[in-house]
């Protein structure tokens, strides 16, 4: 899951629950002013209703006053009092209650003043203040207004609840809200009529109805809603839990790790601590699922993740990913101070089972802190997690092949490490075409007659780039990246071409070892190779000795067997090198027919002791005896072991004591 690229290919974002809840206010904000809307157009409705009846009895009045005087009102009982064109009032009748200060237009005059109006038709307002329809306030009246764009009467708020109460309390059962209404005739009288809007309990009583299901509707639509926000929030929490749930060990995974380490580590008040971004993973792991069973190899994940979740702190994490690997995200002052720290944890893991002691290799990058200008600690806002524990699981590949457990970090001498591979693999096939590979010669001599009996031919790298490059920093990557077959291939063409030439000179050639890497053990035909290169040189078979490394010996042995036996069947000498370095068996030499055997040199040192390893040295060689082959030691160079050697009857010794690898120029200069 790890790449070095900066992506959010993996990345879940978090969805509060505030989100939902937000959205579910909103919603119900917009439904409770809907409602507001509804119950203002519902009483507008009744009121626009009761106006409507008011201006066409104003209507009717003003026309029996026209035709017939004002006397002929008094069945009507109304206040009202008509003025003169220069406003002199001429007759009039109740309380005069009206504000004639404030008055606002509501038609212009024409057959009738109830006449409608069409969408299209605007109002207009008379410029000498006639043949208009006028509404004016009463003093003892503060609920109505005249609404200027729809010129209509509207109430200018709700009831109080007292008003209210006075209305259900009051016989009558009802409340009235006084108005005035005037025109002007053609002759300048203006008739002011007072009107009134009546508001009964059963209109009140209706109003509320239609609100109560208006109401309840929103009610149900407020609560489905509601039921919504909450289902909406349990099944987000519940996909949260199973995206960041490991469905091995039943705790947090990687997709949690990756969440919550970008989240700690983005945190300002995180910004002054280093951190170190860990992949720890369970050695052998499967083998012992194996061994045992799949439901015990879970059960040893979920003690190693208790043990690792209850060894972290505040803004520390600990989870488990893929198959045997564990990241973590500890706090550290610096490389040593988190290496104490986990070989505290990792002694605790080793023994997490009575019956077993497991190993653990761990990988380390260390987030390191950075200043601004101000010398403050920034905020990691652009921090790769992926990125950082891809580098800590390079760190932890190093540790392959080893079952102890280890700590690897990824710092700079481990990234020039790995540029370094990377040089190599790419200048490999470049170097070997430019011949820069260059084989030498190390002699081997008898120990009794000191003279020369053979040597080992050995391979150095002298770039134009990068100088004299030492095996040990070029042999390995070949090892692994397969190379080493070509390396193979091109010593034994190079010391067939040698040994040619140098019988051709006349010199006195001796057998010369060349090592093939275990690697190319796997072709079947490996003995017809080695022998179409040699063949190809005109090099004698019996010249060239096939030198094998004691680890092939633990492969195929029947593969093996054959290609030896065939190699033998041309002519070449095969031995097998640094006998005594890992595991020998006796079976190998009892099974496989060598011709030399090569004592390695970790073999024989320390013989001067109490004399165990003599005896053990003595026996050896005195086996090769029987069994026909050469004991050759390695690595001999001090003159108490070639003495020694030679006592027991060793027949050639290759070191320092005698001499070093050399060019060829040099090595041909000790065969003359």
């Amino acid at each position: 899951m790890s790449s070095s690229h900066k992506t959010d290919a993996f990345k879940i974002r978090n969805h509060h629950a505030w989100l939902s809840f937000t959205i579910y206010i909103l919603s119900v904000a917009i439904i409770t002013l809907l409602l507001l809307a509804c119950t203002q157009m519902l009483i507008s409705y009744i009121i626009e209703d009761k106006v409507q009846s008011r201006m066409e009895e104003y209507d009717t009045a003003r026309s029996v006053i026209e035709h017939n005087g004002p006397d002929s009102l008094d069945h009507l009982d109304p206040n009202f009092f008509i003025t003169d064109a220069n406003g002199r009032i001429v007759t009039s009748r109740g309380t005069d209650t009206c504000d004639i200060s404030e008055r606002e237009f509501i038609f212009q005059s024409s057959s009738s003043i109830t006449e409608e109006l069409t969408d299209d038709e605007e109002p207009v307002i008379p410029e000498d203040d006639t043949h208009g329809l006028y509404f004016l306030k009463d003093n003892e009246c503060d609920y109505l207004y005249v609404d200027d764009e729809q010129v209509h009467l509207r109430v200018l708020r709700f009831l109080r609840s007292d008003d209210l109460k006075d209305m259900l309390k009051s016989d009558e059962g009802k409340i009235s809200f006084p108005f005035w209404l005037s025109s002007t005739d053609d002759d300048g009288n203006t008739l002011y009529y007072r009107s009134e809007i009546i508001i009964k309990s059963h209109d009140v009583i209706i109003m509320l109805l239609m609100l109560l299901i208006v109401a309840g509707i929103f009610i149900i639509m407020f609560t489905f809603l509601l039921i919504m926000a909450i289902r909406n929030i349990r099944d987000r929490k519940k996909m949260t839990r199973l995206i960041f749930l490991d469905d091995i060990s039943g705790n947090r995974n990687w997709m949690w790790y990756l969440n919550k380490g970008r989240s700690i580590l983005r945190k300002k008040r995180n910004a002054g601590h280093n951190y170190a971004v860990i992949n720890l993973v369970f050695v052998n792991y499967r083998h012992f699922a194996l061994c045992h069973s799949l439901e015990e190899g879970k059960e040893v994940l979920r003690s190693i993740y208790n043990v690792l979740a209850a060894s972290c702190a505040k803004d520390e994490i600990a989870a488990h990913s893929t198959s045997s690997n564990f990241p973590m995200l500890l706090t550290c002052k610096d490389a040593e101070d988190i290496k104490a720290r986990l070989n505290d944890i990792i002694s605790r893991l080793e023994n997490i089972e009575d019956d077993h002691k497991f190993g653990f290799h761990a990988g380390v990058s260390i987030i390191g802190t950075e200043t601004d200008s101000k010398g403050e600690a920034k905020s990691r806002k652009d921090i790769d997690l992926d990125l950082e524990y891809n580098n800590a699981s390079a760190a932890r590949m190093t540790l392959e092949g080893s079952d102890d457990s280890g700590i690897a970090f990824f710092d700079q001498e481990f990234v020039e490490q790995q540029k370094w591979i990377d040089t190599v693999n790419e200048c490999s096939q470049t170097a070997l075409d430019n011949e820069e590979f260059v084989i030498y010669y190390q002699p081997k001599y008898d120990p009794k007659t000191d003279s020369l009996r053979g040597a080992e031919a050995l391979i150095r790298w002298i770039s134009p780039k990068f100088g004299f490059v030492s095996p040990g920093k070029f042999i390995p990557i070949f090892e692994k990246n397969g190379f080493i077959t070509r390396i193979d291939h091109y010593m034994i063409r190079g010391v067939a071409r040698a040994q040619k030439a140098w019988l051709d000179k006349g010199f006195a050639c001796v057998p010369i070892s060349v090592n093939v890497s275990r690697a190319h053990f796997i072709e079947a035909d490996l003995a017809e190779q080695i022998l179409d290169l040699v063949d190809r040189e005109e090099c004698p078979h019996e010249l060239i000795e096939i030198e094998l490394t004691e680890s092939a010996f633990f492969d195929d042995q029947k593969s093996l067997l054959r290609t030896i036996n065939k190699l033998k069947e041309y002519g070449f000498h095969v031995s097998m090198d640094d006998f005594g370095s890992g595991y020998s068996s006796l079976n190998t030499l009892k099974d496989i027919p060598l011709d030399v055997l090569k004592l390695d040199a970790g073999f024989f040192r320390g013989t001067s002791g109490d004399g165990r390893g003599k005896i053990v040295v003595s026996e050896a060689i005195s086996l090769a005896r029987k069994l026909n082959m050469k004991t050759v030691a390695e690595g001999v160079e001090d003159k108490d072991q070639v003495d020694f050697l030679a006592s027991e009857g060793c027949d050639m010794i290759q070191g320092y004591y005698y001499a070093k690898p050399m060019p060829a120029e040099e090595f041909e200069s000790r065969m003359t």
